[in-house]
């Protein structure tokens, strides 16, 4: 098995090309692959199967990722399924020409008191067409101090300071690619809480075992990548139904609903419930109780 794993030696190192409804929280599919096979080009192939198996009117509206797939081998696939996109784009040489013919110019769209964005187009060497996209940015904070080091001959390496005029507007830029026809806000907002999606996944690998198996066997591994992430919709949904107004991770949600002491009575014809309460989460564990326990009376049929 390729790839190495320098927490727990002599185990082979995985990637999971997972596939998420990221407002959701429900998982769709994962593959589990070698370590050294992490890179878009190994990901796109099982989407797309994941695309065929399902009917068109159950498509995602758009895709979204990172600047790993943002290159035309799979921007070209995803236009010839007529699916629609935005990605993050590495900073090559035409993107900071972009970027430099952008950055004194106006027509610049507020999204918040710190990021602006501007629509543009752009065609990289290698591409079949020209592409939009969206140049993002931010002021630096003046009170930010840069630092420049240089590795010498000698292989010593120096470190400078650098200052900059009081009049100089130094930025950090993001550039987006899309195939969106929307506003510049829209995508910049959607794109801002893709961080929600990788709470997500931080979620599945540190609260619900994710590549905590590993073995050389990768059938073994994509069976229990794929049992674990059955078991975490499941959950999601449950939580869900039980408090629609808010997502929950299972590091509260589980305490909330799984830890609690109770006691059963039945005196006469009745059936009694006496639930001991946590004092900070009293009121919320009682109306997830009252929801949860009309879904069972709904499932029982009375």
């Amino acid at each position: 098995m390729n790839g190495y794993n320098p927490h727990k030696k002599g185990r082979p190192y995985h990637t999971y090309h997972s596939y998420m409804m990221a407002n959701l929280k429900l998982m769709l599919e994962v593959e589990v692959r070698p370590g050294n096979e992490s890179h878009s080009k190994y990901s796109l192939p099982g989407l797309m199967v994941l695309l065929n198996r399902l009917p068109k009117y159950c498509w995602p509206e758009f895709f979204r990722g990172d600047c790993d797939w943002g290159n035309d081998h799979v921007m070209c696939k995803l236009e010839s399924a007529d699916c629609h996109y935005f990605f993050k784009v590495k900073k090559h040489d035409n993107v900071k020409k972009a970027i430099c013919q952008a950055h004194c110019t106006g027509g610049w769209t507020k999204y918040d008191k710190h990021w602006e964005g501007k629509g543009s187009v752009i065609k990289l060497s290698g591409w079949e067409k020209e592409r939009s996209i969206i140049i993002v940015r931010r002021r630096r904070p003046e009170n930010e101090i840069l630092a420049m080091e240089k590795e010498l001959k000698e292989r010593q390496a120096t470190l400078a300071l650098i200052e900059e005029p009081d009049n100089t507007k130094a930025c950090e830029y993001s550039v987006l690619i899309t195939s969106l026809d929307n506003d510049v806000v829209f995508i910049i907002n959607h794109y801002r809480n893709r961080a929600d999606c990788e709470n997500n996944f931080d979620e599945m690998k540190n609260q619900w075992g994710w590549g905590g198996y590993v073995t050389q066997d990768l059938a073994r591994c994509r069976t229990l990548a794929r049992i674990v992430a059955l078991i975490y919709n499941w959950w999601t949904l449950y939580v869900r139904l039980s408090n629609p107004e808010s997502l929950k991770e299972s590091i509260t949600s589980r305490p909330l609903l799984m830890s609690s002491i109770g006691k059963l009575t039945i005196p006469g014809k009745g059936r009694v419930i006496h639930q001991v309460q946590s004092l900070a989460h009293g009121d919320l564990f009682l109306m997830v109780f009252v929801v949860v326990q009309g879904l069972n009376c709904c499932e029982s049929g009375f």
